[in-house]
């Protein structure tokens, strides 16, 4: 075989090497996922956050042709399941479900955190967010947000109000109200959102700020009453219950879930989750189920990774600078 031959031999296979490649990454991108999905949610089970990651878990399953798995990893603010997102292998099949606790508030509360929210993740992208009310103990006598100010000065160094815990959205919501009302109240962290109401409901603290998602149901019944929404706009769900900007503070404190990949993952992977929770956040019965909750799903240009990078990046510049000055400190 002379030499020539050889030679057009090899252009041969290169060439049909190369009218294969596109075919055969576009085979690669449909062929993920091949097995379900995990979503690790870093918080206890029956919380806001575990309650929105698992409605988004079984739509996005649908979407994907094949389950997505929650698993919850709570402790430490939320930090140990994220540092597990954070080391996990980045191949599209581990997820997780971070929140302006991880991304944010954690940043200003612990001094050694594990993970850098904006370096060790790759954004899917936006799955919700949830305006934060102002929830006190049914017979607090105050009934709005400047009758609590009035009260506060009242009691000072006797007042209490619980969260979830160290770096929890509930206990990152009450940190910037506290600043802003130029008050210090004792904080009372628990292990999760649902200890934290039941104490609020017996007695045993005086306030605590939660998400509309786990706070509507027990305005409702009566056990908690809402002070105030901490947000721009009234909610319909509460109208006669005034925000903050009411009561004459520039407060706009907003629980925003996303989910995240490891830094790293390819992106067909990528492109099919992002279409997954694209498909999710537009189904209207989805929607419309989020939206008796208090949880306003994002538009489409809204859920874009750019989207929460952004809000990542505009909470570290505008909040962290409140938390580290009235924060409690973690080693």
């Amino acid at each position: 075989m002379t030499r020539a031959v050889v030679l057009r031999g090899l252009l041969a296979v290169t060439a049909a090497f190369a009218m294969h490649a596109p075919a055969q990454a576009q085979a690669q991108a449909i062929a993920f996922p091949q097995r379900p999905v995990t979503l690790i949610v870093p918080f206890p089970p029956g919380g806001p956050s575990d309650a929105l990651a698992r409605g988004f878990a079984l739509h996005m399953g649908k979407q994907l042709g094949q389950p997505v798995i929650i698993e919850n990893v709570a402790g430490a603010g939320g930090t140990i399941g994220l540092t597990k997102v954070a080391k996990a292998t980045p191949d599209g099949y581990t997820l997780g479900f971070g929140t302006i606790g991880t991304h944010v508030a954690n940043v200003a509360l612990y001094k050694k955190l594990p993970y850098d929210p904006e370096k060790d993740f790759l954004p899917v992208g936006l799955a919700g967010s949830a305006p934060m009310l102002l929830l006190a103990r049914a017979d607090l006598p105050a009934n709005d947000l400047k009758e609590f100010v009035t009260w506060l000065g009242t009691h000072k160094g006797k007042a209490s109000f619980g969260s979830a815990g160290v770096g929890s959205i509930s206990h990152y919501g009450c940190v910037l109200l506290l600043s802003a009302l130029k008050q210090n109240v004792a904080h009372i962290p628990y292990k999760g959102v649902a200890p934290a109401m039941n104490d609020l409901m017996g007695g045993q603290t005086d306030f605590m700020c939660d998400q509309t998602t786990t706070a509507l149901p027990q305005v409702a019944g009566g056990k908690v009453k809402a002070l105030a929404v901490l947000s721009a706009t009234r909610l319909p769900q509460l109208p006669k219950t005034g925000t903050a900007a009411d009561a004459g503070f520039a407060l706009d404190v907003r629980a925003w879930n996303a989910i995240f990949a490891p830094r790293g993952t390819p992106e067909p992977a990528m492109a099919r989750l992002r279409a997954a929770l694209a498909d999710t956040a537009a189904d209207p019965e989805f929607r419309k189920q989020m939206l008796a909750v208090g949880v306003d799903l994002p538009s489409a240009e809204a859920l874009q990774p750019a989207a929460v990078s952004a809000l990542i990046a505009r909470g570290l510049r505008d909040d962290v600078p409140a938390l580290k000055a009235k924060g409690d400190y973690l080693d």
